[in-house]
């Protein structure tokens, strides 16, 4: 607002633009009473807050420029106001097409796309088949487990939690994956 202010103020300070322009008080209630409507239809149009705020900055500023082109006997104010917001945007998709952006999420989705239904499936047939092996290990041994790969612990943090020494829990681990890999395998269950 401040910067539209100060626009106003230097185009009013031109004498040839002073009858052509509407005064700072009739600005200042035009802005105040069309302000949210103009930023809502732009963020509806673009989808994108940044943009539309300098885009809502742009048209207040054509509208103070354009005003003495203003005709009550052609249209109504709001009517000319909107033709000037909906000018705004066709300009900003114009710019845009000139300009290729690519958002970050459907880079990442590029990078890693979503998984699809089938991969989805595939999936939870995995993890209950890892599930159905694991519940055949002794609780000590799936405790271990779980403390090396669902919470990321190193050896010898599990080793003192469990109070046995580094090296045993090196050992559990391994004896561990290998019985997960025998019951797995007797499952059917085959690594892609």
């Amino acid at each position: 607002m401040e910067v539209i202010q100060g626009k106003v103020e230097r185009y009013m300070n031109n004498e040839r633009s002073r009858e052509a322009i509407m005064s700072k008080e009739e600005f200042t209630r035009m802005y105040d009473t069309y302000y949210q409507r103009v930023y809502k239809y732009i963020c509806y149009r673009i989808n994108n807050h940044h943009a539309a705020e300098d885009i809502c900055s742009q048209v207040f500023e054509t509208v103070m420029c354009k005003y003495y082109s203003f005709s009550q006997e052609k249209s109504n104010f709001e009517v000319w106001l909107f033709a000037i917001v909906r000018n705004a945007v066709t300009d900003y998709f114009r710019a845009q097409k000139k300009r290729s952006y690519t958002s970050l999420d459907s880079l990442l989705e590029l990078i890693f796309p979503k998984p699809s239904p089938e991969e989805l499936a595939i999936r939870e047939d995995n993890n209950q088949a890892l599930f159905k092996a694991l519940s055949k290990l002794r609780e000590k041994e799936r405790n271990i487990i779980a403390m090396k790969y669902g919470a990321g612990l190193k050896n010898s943090e599990i080793a003192q939690i469990m109070g046995v020494s580094e090296s045993n829990i090196g050992v559990l681990v391994y004896r561990s994956l290998k019985k997960l890999h025998i019951s797995l395998k007797a499952g059917g269950f085959k690594n892609e």
